[in-house]
């Protein structure tokens, strides 16, 4: 049989607070125990959430995941439905270019990545990775204001709206 201790941190409580309001809280003569006795600990998180594989595979590239996009002088959407979205890819120009990908609501856009080349020569391609989230309503976009600038990548829905990962 292991041996008790009493705990006195507020850290540790403010935490044990935050992390289970449902048992209201820490009220007078309740204190934070350790033992020394070895508890084994099974963790069945993935599988009562309902996911059978790990995250990282769970968001692993497939032929029918991935949605393929090549912009150059044009606008092009290519994400308009609601999740969580990986776009990675890579941008690259000969000339003078202008091209950007951005977020919109149809009146308000924000610009996350811009891309600007202004002298005569090849650009060597530079890579973009990231994560967004779409609401409805919401779109992305590319933007590129000549053809001599390429931005070339693919998108992959990771999860849907309610943060529920997306198998490949």
């Amino acid at each position: 049989m292991g041996q008790e201790f009493i705990i006195k941190s507020q850290n540790l409580e403010d935490k044990i607070n935050q992390l289970l309001p449902s048992q209201g809280g820490f009220q007078a003569g309740v204190d934070l125990s350790a033992s020394t006795q070895i508890i084994p600990i099974v963790d069945v998180t993935e599988t009562a959430e309902g996911s059978l594989f790990r995250q990282d595979l769970q968001t692993s590239l497939s032929l029918n995941s991935v949605t393929a996009f090549s912009v150059s002088n044009t606008t092009t959407t290519i994400i308009n439905t609601t999740g969580y979205f990986r776009i990675f890819g890579n941008y690259s120009a000969t000339s003078t270019n202008n091209s950007l990908i951005r977020l919109t609501d149809g009146t308000t856009t924000k610009i996350l990545i811009n891309y600007t080349f202004s002298t005569a020569g090849n650009v060597p391609n530079i890579a973009f990775d990231f994560v967004i989230f779409m609401e409805a309503g919401h779109s992305c976009g590319v933007v590129s204001n000549s053809a001599t600038g390429f931005v070339r990548g693919v998108t992959r829905q990771i999860a849907d709206i309610a943060g529920n990962l997306t198998n490949p």
